[in-house]
């Protein structure tokens, strides 16, 4: 293999393939990246049998082949080098890198045992890749972190014409996000659990590049479907599926509009702010208070004993007096993902889930996003 490539292009797609590889893989083959040289592109390769990335980079090859090396190494040399073309050749066993004046020589790994990349299922549609990536960060946050609990490691994919659903939750809050998309078959239904993790991480590559992104599904036994998204030809990932047959029916902890008992509309901004600085006085596991009443927004933190804090802010809010508290991470999270100035809380009461929507400067509702906590029982 012998060619010159954009050092920026190339480095930029090597770190994403290099991310996705585990830390600890199963095999060392699988901790390296795979380069193949043909016609007018290099493809940079990684696979560890549970998600394949692939990205192409226009590049003057001299000699076609293919070669495997330290992800991580070539990951750290290309980041490094300087901002000139890089070249790349084979020599025996060896992969000789030169960026300007700077060389390198890295060991190779038998192309033989790395795995091919599985093929890209049949295209289910197509969806704008800014929309998505948005979409998704919105909900992703949610999705539980615990391995012991696969299903609540995924983000939850509800195909149904035109729309689609993303859901999340990791048992103490719940993130929906609808969206408009493109689908081959107008009449699709489909749900697949995708891992969160690559969801968002792909998500995010693929938003800033513009156009639409391409969704693939195929869907075999349970947890052996796959998911892939893909850019024109120049990017491709595929995710192994998680098994969601026994999804629980998170929508139905949505309160019902007639249970609603107070509602209010608070600024975005000004309450993260609030509850970060109240919430360091609260303990890992101690929540804020939200006090709200006709006069705003009192946001409390800590015990009789401990240090304690307390801010009041404006808020309009609409209901008998009511306190309620929350995990100050998790509010966060959902203020900071409601994507608007605004934030519209609805409560049915100080024990019930209460759900964050994007709101109007007047306080409508803005329909799309909705955001579930479950409240932290307290006694004052």
């Amino acid at each position: 293999m012998k060619l010159t490539v954009e050092r920026d292009a190339f480095a930029e797609a090597v770190a994403a393939v290099a991310k996705s590889l585990p830390q600890r893989p199963s095999l060392p083959v699988l901790a390296g990246v795979k380069l193949s040289a043909v016609a007018s592109a290099v493809t940079v390769e990684g696979f560890d049998y549970e998600v394949a990335n692939e990205l192409r980079c226009r590049a003057t090859v001299a000699e076609d082949g293919d070669v495997v090396v330290s992800a991580r190494l070539l990951a750290e040399i290309t980041k490094a080098a300087p901002h000139k073309p890089i070249s790349l050749a084979t020599t025996g066993a060896h992969l000789e890198l030169v960026c300007g004046s700077a060389r390198f020589t890295l060991p190779t790994m038998p192309v033989e045992d790395y795995p091919a990349l599985p093929e890209m299922p049949a295209s289910a549609g197509t969806v704008n890749a800014a929309a998505f990536a948005a979409a998704v960060a919105q909900v992703a946050v949610a999705a539980g972190r615990d391995e012991t609990l696969p299903m609540m490691t995924g983000v939850r994919i509800e195909l149904s014409g035109n729309t689609m659903a993303l859901l999340a939750t990791d048992r103490y809050r719940l993130a929906v996000r609808e969206m408009a998309w493109k689908p081959t078959d107008p009449d699709v239904t489909i749900n697949a659990l995708v891992p969160a993790r690559t969801l968002h991480d792909t998500a995010k590559a693929l938003g800033p590049l513009g156009g639409d992104v391409t969704i693939a599904l195929s869907q075999a036994a349970a947890g052996e479907g796959m998911i892939g998204f893909a850019r024109d030809d120049t990017r491709r990932t595929t995710s192994r599926l998680l098994d969601g047959a026994n999804y629980p029916p998170v929508r139905s902890l949505f309160p019902k509009p007639e249970a609603v008992a107070a509602n209010a509309v608070v600024p975005v901004a000004q309450l993260v702010e609030v509850v970060k600085r109240v919430a360091l006085v609260a303990e890992r596991t101690t929540p804020v208070l939200l006090s709200f009443s006709t006069d705003g927004l009192i946001v409390e933190a800590g015990g009789t004993e401990d240090a304690r804090a307390s801010e009041a802010m404006d808020a309009t809010f609409t209901g008998d007096p009511l306190t309620i508290g929350f995990n100050p991470a998790y509010l966060i999270d959902g203020l900071n993902h409601v994507d608007s100035a605004n934030a519209h809380m609805a409560f049915v009461d100080a024990h019930k889930p209460a759900v964050l929507t994007p709101a109007t400067a007047d306080g409508e509702i803005i329909d799309g996003y909705r955001y579930l906590m479950m409240p932290i029982r307290v006694s004052r």
